[in-house]
């Protein structure tokens, strides 16, 4: 049994100080967008942190926060520990943050230990994982595993603010974004701790679970066009009403993916309506979809399914419809061989041994690009996440950090003997 510390609970407490003013763009909940004021507060402030841990900060093109702990070489190749700083809209405050909190304490500890290992351990804060200002996620690993698809400096925000335009804001610029890559061979594995964002390790009684990938995710927008007309002056049958077309699309969306009874999800979390007026018909609508499964196959043929759905369904109703792919993510699947050190170091701190696979998307899926990566999921409080709700022990965050901790000497003896 490894002894409790203060680290989970400092880690915890971080994590709540980052969910109130200036950190967050709102001052009635949280909503921190990459690149955004709250942004650069955050960045400030976690990077003094990192400093305080003893790692030497800086920020690359994409706006990420990197802190760098040297090996006993100073060229050594790094171990890397990472999340993500952005949320959500009305977010809680652990998603994303937490990881990275628990990987300064990693660092924090060696270094009052005075100890370096046969390599580096980076700690990076990414800047955009949940595309909630961009239309687009995890551009900031991307960045990094060299990954962004060619335009994705032109995406525009909400208000037309360009990622070039909010880069510059920064210091930097979308001509930039290329020298955020990670040069190959410097990154020898990546791990991530997350809260699990699922009920399944509260309901088994577990604090901890080692992730064995993550879901293929597939995330559409669609558009469907009507007519837009007086409420009370066009008659039902003469209506091309895009709204009660979509309406039926969404239906079917949930009808296909229930039917499927695996672990296939689909949704729509986000429609919106023009004109917008109670008096009018709507003429147009945009929603999103979303379908992830273990299996890019499953996932693929759910698509499908969708896809027919709703054009027979925009045929019936006279109505048109573009479906464009925002994003198609791979399924992710987690090293063997850290899966197993990660095993060791759960069981080393009392904990029991469980895997479990990833529905969410994580910085981890980009950075695959990289090296091997790892996953340590963490119990939340009802499995509630993206919710101001979201609620971790301290407990168990110090049962991470303890993991954490054994993993890294564990793979600091692999590393040294190989």
């Amino acid at each position: 049994m490894v002894t409790t510390t203060a680290s989970g609970a400092r880690a915890v407490a971080r994590c709540l100080e980052l969910s109130r003013a200036p950190y967050s763009d709102r001052a009635d909940r949280l909503f921190r967008g990459w690149l955004t004021p709250a942004y650069r507060a955050t960045i400030e402030r976690v990077g003094a942190w990192m400093e305080a841990a003893g790692m030497t900060v800086r920020h690359d093109a994409a706006v990420n926060l990197i802190g760098r702990y040297e090996g006993a070489r100073p060229d050594a190749p790094a171990l890397v520990i990472g999340s993500h700083l952005d949320s959500v809209r009305d977010a809680g405050a652990y998603d994303g943050p937490l990881g990275v909190m628990l990987g300064i304490e990693c660092v924090a500890a060696l270094h009052a230990e005075g100890r370096r290992l046969p390599f580096a351990i980076e700690v990076i804060g990414f800047g955009d994982e949940e595309g909630s200002r961009f239309p687009a996620a995890m551009l900031g690993s991307r960045a990094v595993a060299g990954t962004l698809t060619p335009g994705a400096a032109d995406m525009a925000d909400a208000a037309g603010i360009s990622v070039d335009t909010a880069l510059r804001e920064f210091g930097s610029q979308a001509a930039a974004l290329a020298t955020a890559r990670r040069a190959p061979g410097t990154m020898i594995a990546y791990l991530e701790a997350h809260i699990e964002q699922g009920p399944v390790l509260e309901a088994e009684g577990l604090a901890l679970g080692v992730v064995t990938g993550i879901a293929a995710q597939l995330r559409l927008e669609v558009t469907v066009n009507g007519v837009a007309g007086h409420a009370g002056t066009v008659t039902m049958p003469l209506r091309r009403d895009a709204l009660a077309a979509a309406a039926r699309m969404v239906s079917a969306v949930e009808d296909i993916a229930v039917a499927a009874a695996s672990d296939l999800v689909a949704t729509v979390g986000r429609i919106e309506v023009a004109p917008g007026a109670a008096n009018v018909i709507a003429g147009e609508v945009r929603f999103t979809v979303d379908i992830r499964a273990g299996a890019t196959d499953r996932r693929d043929r759910a698509a499908a399914a969708i896809g027919a759905a709703m054009e027979a369904i925009a045929r019936d109703r006279g109505v048109t419809l573009t479906v464009a792919t925002v994003h198609d993510l791979p399924p992710c699947p987690c090293d063997p061989g850290l899966m197993d050190l990660l095993d060791t170091a759960v069981v080393a701190t009392g904990q029991g041994s469980r895997r479990l696979m990833s529905g969410a998307g994580h910085d981890a899926m980009a950075m695959v690009a990289l090296g091997p990566i790892a996953m340590l999921f963490l119990r939340c409080a009802g499995g509630i996440s993206h919710n101001p709700a979201e609620h971790v022990d301290p407990a168990d965050a110090d049962a991470a950090f303890a993991a954490m901790r054994g993993f890294i000497d564990r793979l600091g003896e692999d590393y040294r003997d190989a």
